[in-house]
């Protein structure tokens, strides 16, 4: 036996002219323009957030970075103080934090349920079908959907006045946009009815992906529907409802915008129950321009939003050591 069979095999490297290795080449060129996106849009502004800790001003005739660093003074956590004594700030908490522990829990329940339901129809072009009329609406925008709205709680012309004066009940003069009652749980309704068809995708797939012997080796032993779902598949659902939970938990001190001022046409009778921290942070930019205070409200949200987010995998791999996102 010769020498040169004993020798181990060397991988082969590929090279170029150059001799450097462009083994990742396609690799790195694929993810360039994300990278890119994200140091431009999301990185880059970061410097942003020594607004929060500045008494801003601005002079006519100078850049941005000049009036930033040069003409504003520091100021501390003055800003943070202000805040929290603004008469508008234990509100907008409370509708923040009270709207979204609503909309983790039915952000849960519900996609997951219809996830089970469709997997069951026997029909897959009838699952089809309700898994697309489902989904439709997370790809409309809220303004469509205030029109769509405004049209059906018009005071005038308004579908349900309408049917209303034709059927005898009431005056069919309803005020629906002054209604503080009827919209706190109109809220609730809009966004699970947008929002329910991409979780229930998620968990739709999920299930796909579940090894069909398992429920076969179950419906050998007796295994009813309910206990093949109990047993299998809400067991398998589990890490993705973990991961979907932990993201939730960790925007629970961001609102969604559209929903509580596009969807309300911002009511002012309304403001009791649609002035969360991002609509704030919206008013006190543009409506009271107020940079200092909208930036002092955003950082706290992604503080807070950070911490929570921790906090939620910490707790959910206490429970559960597989679980989690990291």
């Amino acid at each position: 036996m010769s020498t040169a069979a004993l020798k181990p095999k060397q991988k082969r490297k590929t090279q170029g002219t150059n001799g450097s290795s462009f083994d990742n080449l396609e690799i790195f060129l694929l993810h360039l323009p994300t990278t890119i996106w994200y140091l431009i849009f999301c990185y880059a502004p970061m410097f942003g957030v020594v607004i929060a800790f500045k008494n801003y001003k601005v002079r006519p005739g100078k850049s941005f970075l000049w009036n930033l660093f040069v003409n504003s003074k520091w100021c501390g956590l003055d800003n943070f103080k202000f805040l929290f004594k603004s008469s508008y700030f234990e509100t907008m908490l409370r509708n923040t934090l009270g709207y979204n522990t609503i909309f983790i829990i039915l952000g849960v329940l519900i996609p997951v349920t219809l996830a089970i339901l469709i997997s069951q129809l026997y029909s897959k072009k009838l699952a089809k079908v309700c898994q697309t009329a489902m989904f439709l609406p997370h790809f409309m925008s809220w303004v469509v959907i205030s029109y769509f709205v405004y049209a059906f709680l018009a005071t005038d012309a308004g579908l349900v006045n309408n049917i209303a004066k034709s059927l005898g009940i009431g005056d069919g003069k309803h005020m629906w946009y002054t209604d503080v009652g009827f919209w706190t749980w109109f809220l609730v309704f809009l966004n699970v009815w947008k929002g329910m068809g991409y979780g229930m995708v998620v968990y739709l797939a999920t299930i796909s992906g579940i090894d069909n012997e398992m429920y076969e080796a179950a419906l050998i032993d007796g295994a009813t529907k309910w206990q093949q779902t109990k047993y299998i598949t809400i067991p398998c659902l589990r890490p993705i409802i973990s991961i979907m939970f932990i993201m939730s938990v960790g925007s629970i001190f961001r609102s969604d915008f559209g929903l509580f001022y596009q969807a309300t046409r911002n009511s002012g009778s309304l403001v009791s129950i649609t002035q969360t921290i991002d609509v704030y942070v919206y008013k006190a930019l543009l409506e009271r321009p107020n940079i200092n205070l909208s930036s002092a409200a955003s950082f706290l949200q992604s503080v807070c939003g950070c911490i929570t987010i921790v906090i939620a995998n910490l707790v959910v791999k206490k429970i559960d050591p597989d679980a989690g996102m990291f």
